[in-house]
């Protein structure tokens, strides 16, 4: 029987992610059991962190390596966090399935659960997300913003020891880790919208790989899918990447996709929102006539 080799980032979320892929696997596939191989790479975005993506280049730093083994059959297929994908596929690649979304939200992480609003001026605020840093200094224009990045303990560690007095994560994350005590309050999605495909987990394999594509099929989660697909598509329409700060959600309601969007310049200045809706079976058009919305209605530069 053939071994299925998963590639993935080596930080313990990726994993704690991969695992997720596994057991989804085995529930469908009971036969598969011991035919699963984990196959961990460090990427270059794993490997600097003293530099933020926009220096290094984009999102995809996160998953070249593991999408040139795919392509190099070095590996059957890759489980990724949709938020780190960019929005271009390598030609010959897919990413057929995602599993069922996780929290979406942002989750504020301060020093000893301080309220933002008791923090002073002049606080540290930690991020490499143009959009948190948007989000933040539209609310509190007399924080200071410094690049943040590295994995998830990393990133609490550096709060905890007073380096920075705040940070936003991923709930989606620190529910994966097992880390919900360690947030000072969750943010609702009015207050902050998340970034594109956040707590989405795809997995993507090479599109001529019927078998494959036949096994992984049972596992996609319909409603996150195409919600993902309508942001993705949102995001691909501005023009999106790590230079300028974009959030989308969508959410699938009795056949409806709902979407809100967001542009805004770094400081948070310009912030502008667009609000769409269509049909399930729309998904990208809804996402692309949301872009087209905002982009006559924006004077942001979205390259």
């Amino acid at each position: 029987m053939r071994t299925f080799r998963l590639g993935t980032r080596g930080s313990t979320l990726a994993l704690a992610q991969t695992q997720e892929v596994v057991h989804a696997l085995l529930a469908q596939h009971p036969q598969l059991k011991n035919q699963l191989e984990i196959v961990p790479f460090k990427t270059t975005g794993d490997t600097i962190v003293d530099r933020t993506l926009i220096d290094l280049g984009g999102k995809s730093l996160f998953t070249k390596e593991i999408e040139d083994a795919l392509l190099q059959e070095k590996i059957d297929l890759a489980v990724h966090s949709m938020k780190d994908m960019a929005v271009e596929m390598p030609p010959g690649l897919v990413v057929s399935v995602m599993l069922e979304r996780e929290d979406p939200r942002d989750a504020l992480i301060t020093q000893k659960k301080q309220p933002l609003e008791t923090l002073q001026s002049g606080a540290l605020f930690g991020t490499s997300s143009l959009r948190r840093q948007a989000h933040i200094l539209k609310k509190f224009p007399y924080f200071r913003v410094a690049h943040l990045r590295g994995n998830v303990p990393t990133r609490l560690k550096k709060i905890d020891n007073g380096e920075f007095d705040a940070t936003l994560l991923a709930v989606a994350g620190l529910k994966r880790l097992g880390l919900l005590e360690q947030i000072t309050r969750i943010l609702s999605l009015d207050e902050f919208l998340p970034a594109v495909a956040q707590g989405a987990i795809g997995i993507q394999c090479r599109e001529e790989d019927h078998e494959l594509l036949d096994l992984l099929a049972p596992l996609n989660h319909f409603p996150t899918f195409q919600a993902v697909t309508t942001e993705r598509a949102f995001m691909k329409s501005m023009h999106g990447s790590c230079r300028t700060p974009i959030a989308g959600y969508a959410y699938l309601k009795e056949n409806i996709l709902y979407f809100k969007g967001m542009i805004s310049e770094p400081q948070g200045h310009n912030m502008r929102y667009v609000i769409h809706q269509g049909p399930v079976s729309e998904a990208k058009k809804i996402g692309n006539d949301a872009a087209k919305i905002l982009r006559e209605t924006s004077c942001i530069a979205s390259s």
